[in-house]
């Protein structure tokens, strides 16, 4: 198939999701999943018009699915608008920290016993499908910045903030696995400090701080120039100076690109809360400021101020930074779809029912014991843990970091097939799970209301 022809199939494919919208978002399946399923029939499985092994260019892939991670967490980020002390952040690190490192025992133990790999490289395999990914978990993530459902707000934290801990994990057993000897106390110690400790830390400071600034700078300047202008790259901006001032500094860029989304919110809220809206209805008191303007209304007259100054700020980073979001996403599933036929692996089916069904609900469960958190939702956030692009991030980082050898490709297919399987699986059953417990929710609040009465 020629240039042009492969510009038709994408654009006919590009057509179709957009035109079937609305079928999709109530059907069973997925926009990821009719993604992979033309991957699939594009790949060496059906048509054979494409055929692409991830893990011989790993280089690239590490760097595309770098950029689509930071963007999603910048924009997961900046939809969290619920106080620190909020009930959903403390979930978010329970999450992100214990249920991730109970999450990776149970994986690591699993593949070395069922898949017979070695302790380092059942390590690897653990960090590597453990994480939530924040890109995928678009599906089950806070809507915008006024959704404050405890069961979205825990998963979109634990999804910017997991790999916070993964990453670390990965890097010990990359260095288990290549070292020339055994690690010694100094390796293990520069490892807590630097790529633990300084790496959490660094990452959010840096990124919080360059949020706070670039979102107080933008909002100044354009409130005092009366700047209405469509800003489209002040997301991309932002995502880009955090994740490679952190990197620079050996910090964690993916946090860095996270805490800058809430740095850019935190600002909105501080214009909020100093310059309080007026001639709103009492309901719209504290909504965000991108919900009280209208950017495609810029150049009406009336309205200036820095509220409306913030609003068109985070209005335009959010509408770039979906944008963005997405056409990374299914660039990247298209092609996970392609390259299943080179790295499938039926042991992935048995460790992601192990995972999907025992080792992460259990994990969640233990690790949420004692939050007032509803035994419903730790269920439900123990079911819907969505691998994805994340975890494609770590195998083309592993193959970048030394990772090679026949065990080390069997394991990289099965992390594969254990991706493919939750993008299928998750995504099969998350609007119908969503859509029982929220009529489950309406049912329980029309009896509480009735008793009332």
């Amino acid at each position: 198939m020629g240039f042009l022809g492969w510009t038709a199939a994408v654009g006919g494919l590009l057509l179709l999701m957009s035109l079937a919208s609305g079928w999709i978002h109530r059907g069973p399946i997925t926009s990821f999943g009719i993604y992979l399923v033309a991957g699939i029939i594009c790949g060496p499985w059906v048509l054979n018009l494409l055929q692409v092994d991830i893990t011989a260019h790993a280089v690239l892939i590490a760097k595309v699915t770098e950029i689509a991670m930071a963007a999603s967490l910048f924009i997961t980020g900046l939809k969290l608008r619920l106080p620190f002390a909020d009930r959903g952040w403390r979930m978010g690190l329970r999450l992100a920290f214990p249920t991730m490192l109970l999450t990776v025992a149970g994986v690591t133990l699993a593949a070395h016993w069922l898949a017979g790999f070695s302790w380092p490289l059942s390590l690897a395999f653990g960090a590597i499908v453990a994480p939530t990914d924040p890109v995928l978990a678009s599906l089950i993530s806070v809507n915008d910045a006024r959704d404050d459902d405890s069961l979205r707000v825990s998963l979109s934290s634990e999804a910017g903030m997991n790999d916070g801990s993964a990453l670390p994990i990965l890097m010990l057993a990359m260095a288990w696995l290549t070292a020339p000897e055994k690690l010694s106390f100094a390796m293990l110690g520069h490892w807590a400090l630097i790529d633990v400790a300084w790496a959490l830390l660094g990452g959010l400071g840096i990124g919080f701080g360059l949020g706070r600034l670039v979102g107080h700078l933008a909002t100044h300047l354009k409130n005092s120039q009366h700047d209405t202008a469509p800003n489209d790259f002040l997301a991309l901006a932002l995502i880009a100076l955090s994740y490679a001032a952190a990197q620079s500094l050996d910090a964690s860029g993916f946090l860095a690109a996270f805490a800058a989304g809430v740095g850019l919110r935190r600002t909105e809220l501080g214009v909020i809360t100093r310059h309080p809206p007026e001639d709103v209805a009492d309901g719209d008191r504290d909504a965000p400021a991108e919900a009280l303007v209208n950017p495609n209304q810029r150049h009406t007259p009336g309205g200036e101020g820095p509220v409306r100054s913030v609003g068109l700020v985070v209005s335009d980073a959010l509408s770039f930074g979906d944008t963005m979001e997405r056409i990374f996403a299914a660039g990247i599933v298209i092609l996970l779809g392609v390259t299943l036929a080179m790295h499938w692996q039926v042991m992935g089916l048995l460790l992601a029912a192990l995972l999907f069904l025992v080792i992460r609900p259990v994990s969640v469960y233990l690790a949420t014991m004692g939050t007032g958190e509803s035994r419903l939702n730790r269920l439900m956030i123990g079911w819907l843990g969505i691998r994805g692009i994340g975890s494609i991030n770590y195998i083309a980082w592993a193959y970048t970091h030394g990772l090679a050898g026949q065990d080390a490709t069997r394991m990289a297919d099965i992390a594969f097939t254990l991706i493919v399987a939750s993008v299928v699986v998750h995504g099969v059953s998350v609007s119908p799970l969503l859509n029982w417990r929220q009529a489950r929710q309406a049912a329980v609040q029309e009896d509480n209301q009735k008793e009332h009465d």
